[in-house]
């Protein structure tokens, strides 16, 4: 398995580190990891990632050898001759419809919002960027780090512009571009929340009521970046148990 980190967050006292694992080109899932150090936290996240991963296999080898058991037991049966008997009486069964209280699993609600205008934002990063003494070499630098790419005309969500706004003011004067912390990408906390939700096969109602009695809230939308980091790690450690 390949593994690719991502530091998601750092300050005096802890690093988050993001881990994603792969198989080729395929995703097998990420998880998060906390410590002191980024190493620390990076090899916490690869132990959980697996761990998880261990435990996601074992079921699927046992399904894959009671369909092998199958098919060997069909194929005895297929070779003694078949009996000749009446033929069936034809019965007629209701399919039985799903009920509300069985719906397939959903994430908790998310329906964020975005504004039409996001001057003030725009505005407000380049006084940042003038305070830490960045050009657009260096905001450049920085953006390909966080986001994958060296504009911020690409950013597209306004979660990311927000984000990346919230970490610059966060940041020292003249600090490096090719250190400096990056921020959370809201997006992909979302993503991994779904993505954790779905192998814990919970209803909505049952992970509004985790995320009510932990942040006293009842959607993700009114937690903060550091807040849904958080809940996704509360998450994970309902996975390991």
């Amino acid at each position: 398995m390949k593994t690719q980190a991502q530091l998601c967050h750092h300050n005096d006292q802890r690093c988050i580190v993001r881990v994603e694992g792969f198989d080729g080109d395929t995703s097998l899932g990420s998880a998060l990891g906390e410590a002191p150090t980024a190493t620390e936290a990076e090899d916490q996240a690869i132990a959980r990632l697996k761990q998880r991963l261990d435990t996601f296999r074992a079921p699927v080898a046992g399904s894959k050898e009671l369909v092998r058991r199958s098919s060997q037991e069909g194929d005895r049966v297929a070779q003694k001759p078949t009996p000749v008997s009446e033929p069936p009486i034809a019965t007629t069964v209701e399919p039985i419809q799903p009920s509300g209280d069985h719906a397939a699993p959903t994430a908790v609600n998310e329906a964020p919002t975005d504004p039409d205008d996001w001057s003030e934002e725009l505005t407000a990063i380049d006084l940042e960027l003038q305070r830490i003494g960045w050009d657009r070499a260096n905001e450049s630098i920085y953006l390909e780090r966080a986001f994958g790419h060296s504009s911020r005309h690409r950013l597209t969500r306004f979660s990311d512009l927000v984000a990346y706004l919230k970490r610059l003011r966060e940041l020292p004067a003249s600090s490096d571009a090719t250190t400096a912390g990056i921020p959370l990408r809201r997006s992909d906390l979302v993503n991994q929340c779904d993505e954790i939700l779905k192998r814990l096969n919970w209803e909505q109602q049952q992970a509004r009521e985790f995320l009510q009695s932990n942040f006293q809230v009842g959607s993700r939308q009114q937690l903060s970046d550091e807040q849904l980091l958080g809940f996704n790690m509360l998450l994970e450690e309902q996975l390991l148990k």
